[in-house]
């Protein structure tokens, strides 16, 4: 027997950082580390994060989960309640003037032909949650911190939401969700998240680093530009 009208249901999974904005952790990062109620933490935590950049960039380089676990341990000691009543004015600031000019018109194509909305990132959850609102993804799929007595321990709870882990999630949302993974989208900048690229039918590389691009154009991927209109 044939069903007609059943419209299969299909996902598109958008990394963020580079993808869909161009801001990063590392810079939003800074921006709490200024704003440590302590002045003299604040001088420290900035001090700190400009001397590591070097060793930050080849880390990552190297492997953005690894460069997640180490990286994250510079919220040690940062309470939640404070990170989370930040997160608004970090958007404002921060996050919301470096969006891509193109990000909210790919997502709302993807919308008006019935795709799932998620987003996927590397960032922490409390940072991402207004940009869920603002552009009107369904779900967040982000890193989230240790907590012990509401202050951050520095460490990730796992799994780290980077590399494999990413195309783990495609997969398992997909099947929650009862989505055929060959039907549905992803799109990221980065090599790093090749694994969640190749999880699903209709990859896309979005400002792509220079290796993304070349197995882009090798497989026949679309290539897209978002910072400009």
């Amino acid at each position: 027997m044939t069903i007609i009208g059943v419209n299969p249901v299909r996902i598109a999974f958008y990394d963020f950082d580079g993808t869909l904005a161009g801001s990063n952790i590392v810079v939003r990062y800074a921006f709490y580390a200024r704003h440590d109620p302590s002045r003299l933490r604040s001088l420290y935590r900035s001090a700190k994060l400009l001397l590591s950049v070097p060793f930050l960039v080849g880390l990552d380089l190297y492997s953005r989960r690894l460069f997640n676990r180490v990286f994250y341990r510079q919220y040690a000691g940062m309470r939640a309640e404070w990170l989370n009543g930040l997160a608004e004015a970090m958007f404002e600031q921060v996050i919301r003037p470096s969006i891509f000019p193109g990000a909210r018109k790919l997502i709302e194509e993807d919308r008006r032909q019935g795709y799932r909305l998620v987003l996927i990132s590397g960032e922490l959850d409390f940072t991402l949650r207004p940009v869920v609102r603002y552009l009107g993804f369904e779900r967040l799929v982000a890193n989230s911190l240790e907590l012990r007595a509401g202050v951050a321990t520095g460490r990730l709870v796992p799994p780290v939401v980077a590399e494999q882990g990413k195309a783990s999630f495609v997969e398992r949302i997909c099947k929650e969700l009862g989505a055929e993974a060959g039907e549905s989208k992803a799109y990221s900048d980065s090599s790093s998240d090749l694994p969640m690229l190749e999880a699903v039918g209709h990859p896309a590389a979005v400002n792509p680093d220079r290796w993304l691009k070349r197995v882009a154009e090798a497989c026949g991927w679309p290539v897209l530009k978002l910072e400009k209109r």
